[in-house]
């Protein structure tokens, strides 16, 4: 059987649209996000592997569950994060959830309403979000906005990719309730260019990720760890950002991305934007302080 290292893309977190523990992390901090996004991509590159049957992706799934959770022999791209969630006392479950939505993504290629693919975004991308709170030992009552801003990055990431993911996959996370009823159907997808129909239906899926992002926005006043919430809002900008841009302009004519410099300079800003509203606010909470 093929083994989880030889299906991996070469795709890493530098090639990611949103950072991914970047430096803005304490070094400690970044050691079991880094791992946990290694598991992650290898799983991903499993269940989106162009040439592996159906059958042998979900056996592949099953051997990095085992690996992680010490039923099965080590793996590779399981082993570093195993590691780290003994060493810090995590629940695996935040990354065997990604692995259930792996194996959705075998099983499954369409999804028929907003409900639906909600569903899947718990699995999915909302784990992620949980994981790096927990990491930092963040209140699980932040869980909720940290789900809508995290479901918000899956489904900027569908729009985007929508064109690819129905040419090499056949599958299709646009829900087929709005196409309906925006008067698209998913051959669509096959167009060059989206016809009027399909644009306004990637446009109303757009407008209501923008809704997932000012949902997420809440949160980040309210974390502690300074260096996490400065990269969270610099996280949430560039969801912002691209959400208002997918609304706007054709993923299947062009790639709708910021690209390096773009990432750099919106997430950036984002992060310089926190950090002096933080300051501001710490300096009014000093007595003598600022009304």
């Amino acid at each position: 059987m093929t083994t989880t290292t030889e299906t991996l893309s070469g795709k890493t977190s530098r090639d990611e649209n949103f950072p991914v523990a970047s430096w803005l992390l304490g070094k400690e901090r970044r050691a079991p996000i880094l791992a946990y996004y290694r598991f992650a991509r290898a799983a991903d590159d499993v269940a989106d592997h162009p040439d592996l049957p159906p059958e042998e992706k979900l056996a592949l799934l099953d051997r990095l569950d085992d690996a992680l959770c010490g039923r099965g022999p080590p793996d590779p791209e399981a082993e570093p994060l195993r590691i780290q969630l003994g060493e810090r006392g995590l629940n695996p479950r935040l990354a065997l959830d990604l692995l259930d939505a792996f194996r959705q993504d075998v099983r499954k290629s369409r999804y028929a309403d907003w409900a639906e693919l909600m569903d899947y975004c718990k699995l999915s991308a909302a784990p992620v979000g949980r994981f790096v709170l927990d990491v930092h030992e963040e209140d699980e009552g932040l869980w909720p906005a940290s789900d809508a801003l995290c479901s918000a990055l899956q489904v900027v990431n569908h729009l985007q990719d929508c064109g690819k993911d129905y040419a090499h996959l056949g599958r299709v996370y646009l829900p087929e309730e709005i196409l309906r009823q925006n008067g698209a159907s998913v051959t669509m997808l096959s167009s060059p260019t989206a016809p009027p129909a399909l644009r306004d239906a990637l446009a109303d899926i757009a407008r209501r990720a923008s809704e997932l992002v000012a949902a997420g926005a809440p949160m980040i006043a309210k974390i502690k760890d300074v260096r996490l919430a400065a990269e969270i809002a610099a996280i949430h900008a560039l969801a912002r950002r691209l959400a208002h841009d997918l609304e706007m302009r054709d993923p299947l004519s062009e790639r709708v991305s910021l690209g390096k410099s773009g990432l750099a300079f919106v997430g950036g800003l984002g992060a310089l934007k926190f950090l002096g509203a933080a300051m501001i606010r710490s300096i009014r909470a000093q007595p003598g302080g600022a009304a």
